[in-house]
């Protein structure tokens, strides 16, 4: 059998439930799920015919003294021992393929939904589920698609034990088949109630995680207050009751192993105690007991799988589960039926609720009394929120969204840096060449902050780019902006946390980067808005007054007051 290999295109999942879910998974690889089937009831029939073969060797070949027919059955157990190895080794080759498809192919729907969903999934899912999805809950669904090999070969296992001793003594047959439903409802009383432990116990560690990923993310703004202490101490608290959930997950989870063991154990001590009464009282043979006690033996193997297999599944349900309604979450904007292509080259772009109105080729400033107002024009522009924007007279909402993400770019300082070679954090397409690169580190003024990691280019970030300060990260940004080279770039506030002197730089390098591109500034500092061409003033989120810097100085009072607060921060 070849490797496994991820798929390139997982397939659309089937999202309706969660069990439909799970058959869609195994039906992605019908000849591994199949063939684990097959095998695993061959690997457990081989298994159930040897109390068989051992029982007809002790009749025939020892109380019948028969050399020839002891050797027959004999050979008949060599062979069952060798059937058993060798679909025991291809079962388990095409469960590890099965496990691994399920998990891997898990987090490639899921992967798509979180792309799918783009800026709306921080707003829609937290981002300890989208974790816990990733981590725990794949080994759930890959286990729960493993072990239907298993579990299937028990079944099947158990009902031929129940043929043959039904076939030989109906009372300890009965036995069989009552005492299993029985041994499974019994295990079922505790498998419940663990499920729901584990989901309450799922649900606050993803709450936890979050918690820990905002209190890192904000550990410099959280010492600069002296909140650090108050937000530790409520994290230690959550932490303790995370702690409690969890020893309440363990007690009902050891119940659940020791009663695998102990209710098939006993229920051999009932069947093999059965058997030695009806061989005393000759209702069976001495051949038929030692089959009996075979078959007894035998049955702690199929029992375990059976219960491992409700557990396996139950939890593979329940993350399935979770997995669908990831996968159910709708983005907030779709394509429109019929697309309307846009003419190429640059156009005006108009937000038509503030009367902005971006002319193509030009270095554009918006200044706006409420920086919320800035941001929303931005979002209106990229087609984050809903709006009435028009790009070469075609509104957006009727353009297919992978163009205007391909032409418009909103570069904004929530956007992150990940882990990784610095020269694909700063072109992940891999489209500019070298020099197109160091053009933009120069533009941002970055340039230091390369040479100062080692490996400069070729240096490793890591997550979230903390070895960098507030400043280096978002000269980055800014240079990762500039590398994709879009038709139209909106950048909101990429010069917040650098110092005048960097700040200088860039106003002076941004409209000599961008040459024939049309750019829009979201700002209000003096220093950028003076080497921008061209600059609106935003008030109310409305359009109010448009000019050169110094006209609006002179000739609009709240713009000069909205400048003069940047000025004194």
């Amino acid at each position: 059998m070849r490797r496994f290999s991820p798929a390139g295109d997982p397939g659309t999942p089937d999202a309706r439930s969660a069990t439909r879910y799970l058959v869609w998974l195994a039906g992605r690889h019908p000849v591994y799920f199949g063939g684990g089937i097959t095998l695993g009831v061959i690997w457990m029939l081989a298994q159930a015919l040897v109390p068989a073969a051992i029982g007809r060797a002790v009749e025939a070949g020892l109380a019948n003294r028969d050399p020839d027919a002891l050797l027959r059955w004999a050979l008949a157990l060599l062979g069952l021992g060798l059937v058993q190895a060798g679909a025991g080794i291809l079962r388990h080759r095409c469960a590890v393929h099965n496990w691994l498809g399920a998990a891997y192919r898990t987090v490639q729907v899921t992967v798509d939904a979180t792309n799918r969903l783009g800026a709306a999934l921080p707003r829609r899912v937290a981002a300890g589920e989208v974790v816990s999805i990733g981590t725990s809950d794949i080994e759930h669904i890959g286990g729960a698609v493993d072990i239907t090999a298993r579990g299937a070969g028990a079944v099947v296992g158990i009902v031929t034990v129940a043929v043959i001793l039904l076939d030989a003594s109906r009372p300890l047959g009965l036995v069989v088949v009552l005492g299993v439903p029985l041994l499974m409802g019994l295990v079922a009383l505790l498998i419940r109630p663990l499920h729901h432990q584990q989901a309450a116990y799922r649900e606050s560690t993803g709450r936890l995680t979050a918690r820990a990923a905002d209190i890192v993310s904000g550990l410099r703004v959280l010492r600069g207050v002296g909140g650090e202490p108050m937000l530790a101490a409520r994290y230690r608290e959550r932490s303790q009751a995370l702690r409690a959930d969890g020893l309440r997950v363990a007690r009902v989870e050891s119940l659940l192993q020791a009663a695998q063991i102990l209710l098939p154990g006993v229920f051999v001590v009932l069947v093999t105690w059965l058997g030695a009464r009806f061989a005393l009282r000759g209702e069976i043979t001495a051949g038929q007991l030692v089959s009996f006690y075979g078959y007894t033996a035998f049955l702690v193997s199929p029992l375990r799988n059976l219960t491992e297999a409700a557990d396996k599944l139950t939890r593979g349900h329940v993350a399935a589960r979770r997995v669908v309604r990831l996968l159910r979450l709708a983005p907030e904007f779709t394509d429109p039926a019929r697309p309307v292509p846009v003419p190429n080259g640059p156009g005006e772009l108009v937000d038509v609720r503030s009367g902005l109105v971006l002319r193509p080729g030009r270095l554009t400033a918006l200044a706006a009394t409420a920086p919320q107002d800035a941001a929303e024009i931005a979002d209106r522009l990229g087609r984050y929120v809903d709006g009435d924007v028009t790009l070469h007279g075609v509104p957006l909402r009727d353009v297919a969204l992978a163009t205007v993400r391909e032409r418009i770019l909103v570069a904004d300082n929530d956007a992150q840096l990940f882990s990784g070679v610095l020269r694909a954090e700063l072109d992940p397409h891999d489209r500019a060449d070298r020099t197109s690169v160091e053009a933009a580190l120069a533009a941002a003024s970055a340039t230091d902050v390369v040479e100062a990691l080692p490996g400069g280019l070729d240096g490793a970030v890591a997550e979230r780019g903390r070895e960098f300060s507030g400043g280096q990260r978002q000269r980055l940004r800014l240079a990762r902006a500039l590398v994709a080279d879009p038709e139209t770039l909106i950048l909101v506030e990429p010069t917040s946390a650098v110092d005048a002197h960097t700040e200088a730089q860039i106003a002076e390098r941004l409209g000599a980067a961008r040459p024939g591109r049309t750019t829009l500034v979201c700002t209000t500092s003096p220093l950028m808005l003076g080497r921008a061409e061209h600059v609106v003033f935003v008030e109310d989120g409305k359009v109010v007054a448009e000019g050169r810097h110094e006209e609006l100085l002179a000739a609009e009072p709240r713009y000069a007051a909205t400048v003069s607060r940047e000025e004194d921060r």
